[in-house]
């Protein structure tokens, strides 16, 4: 688990310190005061943007100098804690310096050493709003899975992007060059559909098997956005070029893969579901990962940050999303405007109290 976290200069924390954490940790106080920032400033101690998916520049507070940092101790199976840190330089705020034990290295290393997920407000219009929001989603699912994914992902979006600047041009695209790139998506591309179908392969069988319980259980599936497997989608991206070109941008691939969500029994699609199915569906898939990867084999820690995930359940609802938690080994960080909604929980919690940017524990 996570403990000694640091904040630094990020958003409206100079300095915070959140030490002595436990496997249930809530931080409480007012909306503004600063929890959800605790929890971004957790996230970013993972590959990719965070759970608010900010730019670098707004991270900083804007009392501060343009620079921030965030670090933490990680305790690991059998071995020392391991220290991670990233934050960025003011005089280089577009560039995100990560240091695991002291020594820079690429973000993408942090999956090596544990998974996190979260939920979110943002989340809770998931299944109504763009499929790259689900994709992403997914992807945070398959990453705790897979630590390499986070790579073969990037290598994709930079292939994909340098693809479509290629075919905006107005100058014609050396076919050589296309070539080049297009194998490089085919061969990431192939890694990264497999990684996701397999994961909610995996995941749907794991929502079936649930046993009762108060949350709407959802039945996924996987719709990919072109073929599966390389040669097949390569061939597809050559033969694809006269019309891309026209679009200005690749209309084949993962890139366009969906995660197509139904509530069972209903047989209704998600988006079409109530608010509050919509809700329990989110936390229902957010429980069944989690015991998928109880169940996986997985040795690297985990954490999993709720964001106000309590405040609009009901008190069997509650009960039983704690009940779940407390019997996975993950460590758990919530957040909400006061105690009383974790009461089932206090007595085993780590509790602070955020106030104007400063945290104290309770």
């Amino acid at each position: 688990m996570l403990d000694r976290i640091l904040l630094s200069r990020f958003r409206n924390h100079r300095d915070t310190a959140v030490e002595g954490t436990a496997q249930f940790n809530l931080l409480v106080g007012e909306n503004g005061a600063g929890k959800t920032n605790v929890l971004e400033a957790i996230s970013l101690l993972a590959p990719g943007r965070g759970l608010r998916r900010a730019a670098l520049a707004d991270m900083p507070g804007q009392a501060f100098d343009g620079g921030f940092a965030v670090s933490a101790a990680l305790a690991v199976p059998g071995g020392e804690p391991v220290r991670l840190g990233t934050g960025v330089l003011p005089e280089r705020p577009s560039r995100r310096l990560v240091q695991i034990n002291g020594a820079e290295a690429p973000a993408v290393r942090l999956a090596e050493w544990f998974s996190i997920g979260w939920l979110t407000p943002a989340m809770d219009r998931l299944f109504m709003d763009s499929a790259g929001g689900r994709r992403r989603f997914l992807d945070r699912l398959v990453l705790a899975v897979r630590p390499d994914h986070a790579a073969q992902a990037s290598r994709l979006e930079n292939a994909v992007r340098e693809r479509n600047r290629l075919l905006s041009d107005v100058r014609p695209p050396d076919p050589h060059w296309l070539d080049a790139i297009e194998l490089q998506i085919a061969e990431s591309g192939a890694a990264v559909a497999g990684a996701r179908a397999d994961l909610i392969l995996r995941l749907d069988a794991a929502l079936a098997a649930l046993p009762d319980s108060p949350f709407a259980r959802p039945s996924l599936a996987y719709r990919p956005g072109g073929p599966v497997q390389a040669d097949a989608l390569a061939v597809a991206l050559h033969d694809g070029r006269p019309r891309d070109r026209a679009a200005q941008r690749t209309l084949t691939g993962p890139h366009r893969d969906e995660l197509d969500v139904t509530m069972a029994g209903k047989n209704q699609p998600a988006a079409e579901c109530s608010t509050g199915e919509q809700k329990a569906m989110l936390i229902a898939i957010t429980l069944a990962h989690s015991q998928l990867l109880e169940g996986g084999g997985e040795d690297r820690p985990r954490l999993l940050l709720l964001d106000e995930v309590a405040a609009h359940l009901d008190p069997v609802r509650r009960e039983a999303l704690f009940d779940r938690l407390r019997a996975g080994s993950a460590q758990i960080w919530l957040t909400g405007t006061e105690t009383t909604p974790f009461e089932a929980i206090l007595s085993e919690a780590s509790v602070w109290e955020v106030s104007s940017g400063s945290v104290r524990r309770l």
